[in-house]
C-alpha cells in the first residue's frame, strides 16, 4: 500500500518538474546560438571544458535558478504555508 503524497512533496514536485523541463528548453536555445568551444571566463581565458561537461553544468545552473524563482513565487502566493 502506498501513502498519499504530502503537501510539501506535491509542492516540491510542482516546482522542480516544470523547472527541469524549462532548464532543458533554455539549454537547447542557448547552445543553439552559442558555440561551447568559444566561451571565455568573463572575456579573458577560454573555458577549456569538454562540451558535455559544459552542457551539464549549464543545465544544472539553469535548473537551480528556475527552481529558486518558482520557489519564491510559491512562497509569495502561499505565505501562510510556512
Amino acid at each position: 500500500m502506498t501513502t498519499p503524497p504530502t503537501e510539501k512533496s506535491t509542492r516540491a514536485l510542482c516546482i522542480l518538474w516544470p523547472a527541469f523541463v524549462m532548464a532543458g528548453v533554455l539549454e537547447t536555445v542557448v547552445f543553439a546560438v552559442v558555440d561551447p568551444h568559444h566561451l571565455q571566463w568573463f572575456g579573458s581565458t577560454p573555458i577549456e571544458w569538454q562540451p558535455t561537461t559544459l552542457y551539464s553544468v549549464a543545465f544544472l545552473l539553469f535548473w537551480v535558478v528556475i527552481s529558486l524563482a518558482s520557489s519564491i513565487t510559491q512562497f509569495l502566493v502561499h505565505p501562510d504555508a510556512r
